[in-house]
């Protein structure tokens, strides 16, 4: 349900723009939003979790995304539907930590990739049929039936979780950490919000500047908070685990690239080429259906090669790709930009899976509730903070006065993709410090 959203979303945001009289690079803050609100609210996911079980948290978080949902499709500016978009993430914040924690509590190690490739192929159906969904939704229909797509999964999800999910709770929760909580998640929603104003003349250098600091002091407190307090809410020590560490930072610092790719392609298709949101979603589809059909190779491949190798190579084959992409102007066939979609989502794949599998490796039952939280965050930050990147990054080189202009948006767009696919050839060096035959246990490398 959340890939659906996010996905269809995407597509239509050139079309959201116009019907609410703003330029398509300030849709950042409607995308933006949404996974800022998955940031700040994922932490509690594991507590819930432990307090009251995952037969009560899952339907509430699935109830809550949909009420976010209708009230998005009523928005009258964007300025609601950016705080309709956080009230969808305090739901969507619940499900998918949640939902690896089932995961990891109901199979043992040495099938957990298996396990979660195979999970992962409906949730690949979202990113598949959402753009082409979105694309004709707006050609057809009004935009706000694009929010309305989500009520029938709702209802389907809810029949699931009544019929086959169990209900796992800890025997005795903590206490939640409030003070952890509100120093992490204000620290992180105005770090955000820095990112978003940032190069847009809103505010002046000495007031982001502060702002900046205030985030940062934030967070440091929560860091002190964390280690003084028994039962922190994000619990740091994990990170003395060299998977857990090498998985959490480099996904961070890996998918700030990959995030801001569906914010930038709409933007390319659509508003620089000149393609329908239809042809738009027609050229996105191939990523996700290449996604689906490698899902179930990835564990051989890991099983060959081994986490070290897998993502060294696959994070530095990633940029060079997202940088291609830099490469597609006015002239270039649709069949091109298709092929180059579908081989990004090859490597994609095996990247996300490798990722979100080595991040329990080495971490005990018990600690499996946290561990998903603090992966979880740090994925969701990512992506918020990587649209923030690629808008800000392409908006640098478009004055405002040309921000519609199909030329400028383009460049500034190829200039984005350059950016990006550095930044994510870059973050292969925190890989370096895993060992051949880490994550052996879950992958069934031998060496």
């Amino acid at each position: 349900m959340q890939s659906l959203d996010t996905t269809i979303l995407n597509t239509a945001v050139p079309a959201i723009a116009q019907a609410m009289h703003v330029t398509p690079l300030d849709m950042k803050s409607v995308l933006a939003s949404y996974t800022l609100s998955l940031a700040v609210f994922i932490p509690v996911s594991g507590w819930m979790a432990d307090r009251f079980g995952t037969r009560r948290v899952f339907p509430s978080a699935i109830g809550l995304f949909t009420v976010g949902s209708l009230l998005c499709a009523v928005a009258v500016d964007i300025n609601m539907l950016v705080a309709c978009r956080v009230l969808q993430g305090m739901g969507g914040a619940m499900m998918v930590p949640v939902g690896r924690m089932i995961m990891v509590r109901t199979f043992p190690k040495s099938e957990l990739v298996q396990a979660m490739s195979f999970v992962a192929i409906p949730s690949l159906v979202g990113p598949m049929v959402g753009p082409l969904a979105g694309g004709l939704i707006v050609h057809y229909l009004h935009w706000s039936v694009v929010f309305f797509v989500n009520l029938p999964v709702c209802v389907l999800g809810l029949y699931l979780i009544w019929r086959f999910l169990p209900d796992y709770r800890e025997d005795k929760s903590n206490p939640l950490d409030v003070v952890g909580f509100i120093l992490f998640g204000s620290g992180v929603a105005l770090l955000s919000y820095v990112l978003q104003v940032f190069g847009d003349h809103r505010l002046g250098d000495l007031e982001i500047a502060g702002l900046l600091a205030i985030s940062v002091l934030l967070l440091t407190g929560y860091g002190v908070n964390a280690m003084r307090v028994q039962y922190p809410l994000l619990r740091l020590e994990l990170f003395r685990l060299r998977t857990f560490r090498a998985s959490v930072v480099g996904s961070f610092f890996g998918r700030l690239g990959l995030g801001g790719l569906p914010f930038l392609f709409p933007l390319l298709y659509q508003v620089g080429l000149g393609y329908s949101a239809v042809a738009s979603g027609l050229l996105v589809m191939p990523q996700a259906m290449a996604a689906m059909g490698l899902k179930m190779i990835v564990p051989r491949i890991l099983a060959r090669f081994g986490y070290r190798t897998v993502l060294l190579g696959n994070t530095l084959i990633l940029g060079v790709l997202i940088m291609g992409f830099a490469t597609i102007d006015v002239g270039t066939p649709a069949w091109r930009i298709a092929l180059q979609a579908f081989i990004l989502g090859f490597f994609t794949s095996t990247q996300y899976t490798s990722m979100n599998t080595l991040v329990y490796a080495d971490v005990t039952t018990q600690q499996t509730s946290a561990a998903s939280t603090i992966a979880s965050t740090g994925q969701q930050m990512s992506i918020s903070f990587g649209i923030a990147a690629a808008s800000l990054i392409a908006a640098f080189f478009v004055p405002d006065s040309l921000r519609a202009n199909p030329t400028a948006l383009i460049h500034g767009v190829h200039q984005a993709f350059i950016v990006l696919g550095c930044m994510t050839m870059a973050s292969s060096v925190l890989f370096l410090q895993l060992r051949r035959d880490d994550g052996g246990a879950v992958s069934r490398y031998k060496g």
